[in-house]
């Protein structure tokens, strides 16, 4: 019988795996439970957003809307007391249906921005059936620069209200010097009615 190995030592012996495993540290988890807003505040409740890591990971994991067709949408804080930090992204989308009748790929020209303080959308249309949900990571880069605009992108896989399946893709920077201090997420309309967010500081080297 073969003994798989790593490093010439037996899986039952390895404590730890070295590099990219060792990267990922968890900082915060919020749970939505009817909320209005789950947002991530540096300082604050153990939520750290500085310079400890030069790469920040959400991962938002069945995030299920109160109100059916809506988005999962993104804001940033740059100091002050509200979100709405100026951004330009772009966006494009999949999607492929149940029946296998319908398949496309699109530049959603209504969903990008251009030097704006709105919300930036970061799901497909996702449905509010018991079983329908949006899944997906955003990657927030150097947040607590204050010489470079702050790069973000997110990707995603939405139960798309129609029975679709999404695929999305957004990507983009915050276009201010002044640090990221905070990262609030909510619904296009209403609550996200529960779910969860993980936070994660990944260390690059």
């Amino acid at each position: 019988m073969s003994i798989v190995t790593y490093n010439d030592r037996s899986i039952r012996n390895i404590s730890a795996i070295p590099g990219a495993a060792k990267s990922l540290t968890h900082i915060k988890t919020l749970t939505a439970s009817s909320s209005s807003t789950l947002s991530f505040v540096d300082g604050s409740s153990d939520v750290v957003l500085d310079s400890t890591y030069p790469i920040y990971l959400f991962k938002y994991v069945n995030i299920h809307p109160a109100t059916n067709n809506t988005h999962l949408m993104v804001n940033f804080r740059d100091g002050g007391s509200s979100y709405d930090a100026t951004k330009t992204t772009t966006v494009f989308y999949s999607y492929h249906d149940e029946s296998d009748s319908e398949a496309n790929v699109i530049y959603s020209t209504g969903s990008d921005l251009a030097q704006s303080t709105s919300a930036q959308r970061l799901t497909g249309g996702t449905g509010n059936g018991a079983d329908e949900s949006a899944s997906g990571t955003l990657h927030l880069f150097n947040p607590s620069s204050t010489t470079f605009v702050k790069h973000f992108i997110g990707n995603s896989s939405t139960y798309n209200h129609s029975n679709y399946n999404n695929g999305w893709y957004s990507s983009g920077y915050c276009n201010v010097t002044a640090a990221i201090d905070a990262v609030q997420f909510s619904m296009s309309s209403g609550n996200i009615d529960s779910g969860t967010i993980k936070l994660y500081g990944i260390k690059d080297s």
